[in-house]
């Protein structure tokens, strides 16, 4: 087949299209301008032996068969159950999402039975029929203290605005439980990690003959005439020298210490729920086979959210308003998008969505499928 395709972005959107396309018989050369695959996912061992996610952890988690299966054909797969356990202001870590201990640590209950915290907070949540931004609709289920407690300075550090400035769906993401149960995803979930890590992944999807990858190599305009179409995972208002604005993103910014000894504790992941600058610190050697090497040592690294622009214009979190102020701005980009000629968006940055690993694995299979389709119809 002699079609060329560009991809640009080496991270799961690219990557997945690359694989399918390629074992469809098109020519694909992958771009990225970081010096590594595997976009945010990128992992690697540190001086301490620990495997560390360097954009911040990625737990995989998906009620997509196919997507496990598609995944699962690059490496192997181990179990691992998510934990997340919030800060107090007192030093005490509870549970979260937030459940029954939780609430029983909170307001020094002796609750037993989902029945009696569903009552407690019928009780304290405030009556919002239909709420209109993430303060609403926590108030109208959990009341203000747990509002106040766990999402208000947790929403205004990560996202620069507060809650009542958020959409809904910032929030509904996280469950609220009324038992014991204190893992983050839904059970029903697959929850699994690579057992060699996402880069090891990413480098078995992108060893294909039909793929070529150039890394530490920006994209330019230049580039499409010499293929005949494109995905692109760039930032979609860059990609159009930012013609209509802006389209807004949160960052982070990475402090990483080192710790002698490894302690014991069950959850990778503490959230604090104080107004200081940091939103979460990762445990890295509770995750599975990512203590890699015994140094004695381990490493924790604790998360600064920012503006893009003030990290090197590194894009992670799309911002979703109450009022969906952006989104219109990205309708706008999207228009000009689809008078372009033999180029397709796609990815975080292309879409202007919050997508997680495997909602993009998903989207990228059925847009390589019907990108074929199109083609042979």
């Amino acid at each position: 087949m002699s079609c060329r395709i560009l991809i640009v972005g080496a991270g799961f959107a690219g990557a997945v299209h690359a694989r399918v396309l390629a074992e469809a018989g098109y020519t694909v050369h992958v771009i990225d301008k970081r010096p590594h695959i595997a976009g945010n996912a990128y992992d690697h061992i540190d001086a301490n032996g620990v495997r560390v996610h360097a954009y911040g952890p990625h737990l995989f988690h998906s009620k997509n068969p196919e997507v496990i299966a598609w995944v699962k054909k690059f490496g192997e797969f181990v179990p691992y159950v998510h934990k997340v356990r919030a800060q107090l202001p007192g030093g005490a870590h509870v549970p979260m999402p937030v459940n029954l201990d939780t609430v029983n640590a909170v307001f020094g209950t002796r609750f037993e039975t989902g029945a009696e915290v569903r009552a407690h907070l019928a009780a304290i949540a405030e009556p919002i029929a239909a709420p209109a931004n993430a303060a609403e609709y926590l108030l109208g289920n959990i009341g203000r203290q747990l509002t106040d407690l766990f999402f208000r300075p947790y929403t205004k550090k990560m996202w620069g605005f507060e809650l009542e400035d958020m959409a809904v769906a910032v929030v509904r993401r996280i469950p609220l439980r009324f038992d014991r149960s204190d893992t983050y995803f839904s059970d029903d979930d697959i929850q699994i990690m690579p057992r060699e890590g996402y880069t090891a992944l990413f480098a078995r999807i992108l060893a294909h003959p039909g793929i070529s990858v150039a890394l530490n190599t920006a994209f330019e305009k230049s580039m499409l005439c010499r293929h005949d179409f494109c995905f692109n995972a760039m930032p979609i208002d860059e990609y159009f020298d930012f013609a209509l604005g802006e389209l807004p993103y949160r960052s982070l910014r990475f402090h990483h210490e080192t710790v002698t000894g490894v302690p014991a504790r069950d959850w990778s992941v503490t959230n604090f729920t104080d107004m200081g600058r940091f939103t979460r610190e990762t445990s890295w050697h509770v995750l599975p086979h990512h203590l890699v090497r015994d140094t004695g040592r381990h490493t924790r690294t604790r998360e600064e959210p920012c503006d893009y622009r003030d990290n090197n214009m590194e894009r992670y979190y799309p911002v979703k308003t109450a009022d969906d102020r952006y989104a219109a701005l990205y309708g706008r980009y999207r228009a000009l998008a689809a008078a372009a000629p033999n180029i397709r968006f796609i990815g975080r940055c292309g879409t202007y969505q919050y997508l997680d690993m495997d909602q993009v694995i998903n989207q990228s299979l059925r847009s390589a499928q019907n990108f074929m389709k199109e083609r042979l119809g």
